[in-house]
């Protein structure tokens, strides 16, 4: 079995934010991150598939394919938007890193080619913030 990652960025505001809770109760929990005008982050994105090399090619999967997948499915619906509003994926749910990097799992999981697996979704929230998701 072969891993193959690729590595992507977007740029995206949220706010964490339980409706249930006080202002004061949020704050608490959340700090900054429950302001109520948003807050952004750079965010980087590992996808990482697996599979066996073609014979034919080598190759797992072709990269630039997997490059259209995630563009099209995950960087286009996120890029410059705000992930509790505009993200037709995140709806109804709170978003955090984790449900984020699960939401962005099943964009994917199902849109790979035959004998492609997804292994792991990482999402960097800030240089010492990330979170890891394999489907579990």
């Amino acid at each position: 079995m072969v891993y193959l990652t690729r590595i992507e960025h977007f740029n995206a505001a949220h706010k964490l934010y339980n409706e249930a809770w006080s202002v004061e109760k949020n704050e608490e929990v959340f700090g900054k991150c429950a302001n109520e005008n948003w807050h952004g982050h750079n965010y980087d994105l590992y996808v990482t598939v697996k599979g066996n090399p073609d014979q034919d090619t080598g190759f797992i999967m072709d990269v630039k394919k997997l490059s259209l997948l995630i563009n099209e499915f995950v960087l286009e619906k996120l890029d410059h938007l705000n992930l509790n509003e505009d993200v037709d994926f995140m709806k109804g749910q709170f978003c955090s890193t984790e449900n984020l990097a699960v939401g962005i799992w099943n964009q994917l999981a199902n849109r790979l080619p035959a004998g492609v697996q997804l292994h792991c979704i990482k999402l960097y929230e800030t240089p010492q913030i990330y979170v890891e998701y394999y489907g579990e």
